[in-house]
């Protein structure tokens, strides 16, 4: 049964975006916690996925992220008491279209065959520039993969485009800030386990070993540099925002009871 259309929540199209920003070097991925009905699927949350091999043009998901992710589903329907599991993946395209590789469509038809029929993925294109204006855009498609084989042959997939709409929401839902706040960690463990395996090779000399720990320093700088600390000043801008609107909802309720009183 094809998807009809996904609804793609705003705080977790934003957790999408931000994870996809976070690197040009490499594609990331992630795995999409939602809800389906008739042929409408609704995501409304994310959980990013480590690198076990970061590389250029493809990404990979082990089944034992799989399995986590769906732990984590099963926790947030626990939480908000609703029928939440994985409905999709997603991954960034740096610098190149937005519309899936054969390899995307292939690891797509796998996904809907041993997954769900209901599976999706979306893609997020960054820092391209468009050719006409020579600014910076940002892309997002979402597909699954459809047989365009007669009965009886070898499958042939193509990419079957899927309507997508962002839902706005007026804050950021719990599950996504903890996604968000969870990226600088995520990257730091993949620069982490990178530079643990060049520790392991007994034949580098003195020199190389300096040099690797100084990259691994600069890549951790780095992190810190362009997404934890804006992290902070985000959290603290909305703290103070919340405690605002706590302090004007109180001289509300106080004039309201001042009102009741008279």
């Amino acid at each position: 049964m094809a998807v009809m259309g996904v609804h793609l929540a705003a705080d977790a199209f934003m957790v999408c975006l931000a994870h996809a920003l976070s690197t040009e070097r490499e594609e990331v991925m992630g795995l999409c916690i939602g809800e389906a009905d008739s042929q409408i699927v609704r995501v409304d949350s994310v959980v990013m996925l480590t690198r076990s091999d970061k590389q250029p043009d493809r990404v990979e998901i082990s089944p034992e992220q799989l399995s986590a992710a769906a732990t984590e589903a099963e926790r947030l329907a626990n939480l908000l008491q609703r029928p939440l599991r994985v409905v999709g993946w997603y991954h960034s395209h740096p610098h190149i279209t937005v519309w899936p590789s054969h390899v995307d469509v292939l690891t797509q038809a796998m996904y809907q065959r041993y997954m769900d029929e209901g599976f999706i993925g979306l893609i997020f294109s960054c820092f391209n520039n468009d050719k006409t204006t020579k600014l910076g855009r940002i892309q997002v498609t979402c597909f699954q993969a459809t047989n365009q084989s007669p009965e009886g042959e070898a499958p042939m997939y193509e990419r079957l485009e899927v309507p997508l709409y962002v839902k706005p929401k007026e804050s950021l839902s719990s599950p996504c800030l903890d996604a968000l706040i969870h990226l600088p960690k995520i990257l730091s463990i993949e620069e982490q386990e990178a530079y643990n395996k060049t520790l392991e090779s007994q034949s580098l000399d003195l020199l190389t070993r300096t040099h690797n720990g100084a990259v691994y320093t600069k890549s951790l700088s780095h992190i810190m540099e362009v997404l934890t600390g804006p992290l902070i000043q985000s959290l603290e801008s909305r703290l103070q925002r919340n405690e605002l609107k706590i302090d004007s909802l109180q001289k509300e309720k106080e004039e309201l009871l001042k009102e009741l009183e008279s």
